[in-house]
């Protein structure tokens, strides 16, 4: 699409629609950012989209930006040539719906850098562990060539990096269901599904609408094209019988004659044939999920023909996540690790999982009515200490002590927490920020709770 002329509207702001709005700038259209938000500070907004992309090619012809906030005008539909979404506005509002009806095409941020990028997209979606493999991928191929933007949910709006790229970038893209909801023609020339778990019902309603959103990372791909999916996630096996792509399974139980798997604790890429690539010990990261996110990072490497030797030595460096399972510090003979990322119960067993070691555990935060049995069922003989903190902290604790756990200690501030775990923490043990709950009410996300977190063991 010429987008020279044309009246576009970014529905909702935030990193994701302001790198819209001026990529669209950029190219000449007319944009409308919309928000709902009306205690936002438009001139600022509109300031920076026009300071930005003026800064990046001052000798252009731009187009036009206005900012709108509050209540929609809906007389602003009929002279629309284009809508595109921010990935947290749902898709199903009235006034989208009535965009559909009178034709107007919808895109989203994704499908709007796609069409106006250059280069491969290597895609990755899942309910999780799309961080850490969006990562590592990233670093493997910025180990192996030139031009490579690593982009997307990770928090670098795709749209942000679109006028950088050339004709042999690789952009390495980790996809929400959200953004996968608003594509076209998106196709990336190596696509991964790593898991399907319960997640974002209220947005989805159903869980086959969320399948749904996951699979459309795939619906475009061709026999020339690769799709990496989790041979033991029951839902990903089926939907591979029905993909146009090729399709390479990875797994942590069971040997593939095509693919990657664990055999014992090596990583096995197994193509022509089998070669072995590193084994688990030499890894940074912890936990049979991170050998997952591991092969499933391989198998997209290895399809898009990086040399196995850049895959290894990348593999053994690659250090993991910030607040994910993140090795902090040993202190006194314990190891201090930060899993302040795990913000739901689901998430938070993985950190558990990850343990190798007799682990005092911080948990509990803002009441997101999630439910605690299987967390706590998880502790497995791990958790020798529950510390806990937050608006949740009596709600855990009973659950806790209904199944049978009742070391716990109950703290007034993250600080006293802290201390009490330095308390009861001896050599040879771990401790773990891994609270099964979201951050508010505490702190502002949880990046800063786990920042406090290294920050107290480095004063140590």
């Amino acid at each position: 699409m010429d987008y020279k002329g044309k009246k576009v509207l970014v529905f909702g702001s935030g990193i994701s629609g302001e790198a819209a709005a001026g990529l669209l700038y950029g190219e000449g259209a007319d944009v409308v950012l919309y928000d709902g938000n009306e205690n936002l500070d438009a001139g600022r907004i509109k300031d920076e989209i026009l300071q930005e992309e003026q800064g990046r090619a001052p000798e252009k012809p731009h187009g036009t930006v206005s900012v709108v906030l509050g209540d929609f005008p809906e007389s602003l539909l009929g002279e629309l040539d284009l809508t595109v979404m921010s990935p947290g506005v749902p898709t199903d509002l009235p006034v989208v719906e009535k965009m559909k009806t009178m034709d107007i095409p919808v895109w989203g941020e994704i499908e709007l850098a796609y069409a106006c990028g250059k280069g491969d997209v290597l895609a990755i979606t899942g309910t999780n562990g799309k961080t850490t493999t969006t990562s590592l991928l990233g670093q493997i191929m910025k180990n192996y060539k030139e031009s490579v933007f690593v982009v997307g949910n990770i928090g670098n709006p795709y749209t942000s990096v679109v006028q950088d790229t050339e004709e042999d970038s690789v952009i390495v893209a980790e996809m929400s269901s959200f953004q996968l909801e608003t594509v076209h023609r998106f196709r990336p020339r190596v696509s991964a599904i790593l898991n399907i778990t319960p997640d974002h019902l209220n947005r989805h309603h159903t869980m086959e609408a969320y399948i749904a959103a996951k699979e459309r990372i795939a619906e475009n791909q061709t026999a020339d094209d690769f799709c990496v999916l989790n041979y033991e996630d029951e839902v990903l096996r089926e939907f591979g019988e029905k993909v146009g792509a090729q399709v390479l399974y990875f797994s942590s139980r069971r040997k593939l004659n095509r693919g990657v798997y664990l055999d014992g604790k090596t990583i096995i890429c197994h193509f022509d044939e089998p070669v072995p690539v590193c084994d688990t010990d030499e890894l940074q990261i912890l936990g049979t999920h991170n050998y997952e996110n591991a092969m499933a990072a391989v198998a997209m490497a290895y399809a898009y023909g990086v040399p196995i030797n850049v895959i290894r030595e990348t593999l053994k460096c690659f250090a993991g996540v910030e607040h994910r399972i993140e090795f902090v510090a040993e202190k006194n003979g314990v190891a201090y690790y930060n899993d302040s990322k795990g913000t739901n119960p689901d998430a938070a067993i993985r950190g558990i999982q990850a343990m190798n070691r007799p682990t005092v555990l911080i948990g509990g935060g803002y009441d997101k009515e999630s439910s605690y049995d299987e967390w706590i069922r998880a502790f497995g003989g791990k958790v020798k200490k529950l510390v806990l903190i937050g608006a949740t902290r009596e709600k855990i604790a009973e659950t806790a002590r209904r199944l049978g756990f009742n070391d716990i200690v109950m703290a007034d501030s993250f600080e006293e927490a802290f201390e009490r775990c330095v308390e009861y923490a001896q050599p040879g043990d771990a401790v773990l920020l891994s609270p099964a709950c979201a951050s508010w009410g505490m702190f502002k996300n949880y990046e800063e709770r786990g920042d406090k977190f290294k920050q107290l063991v480095e004063q140590l």
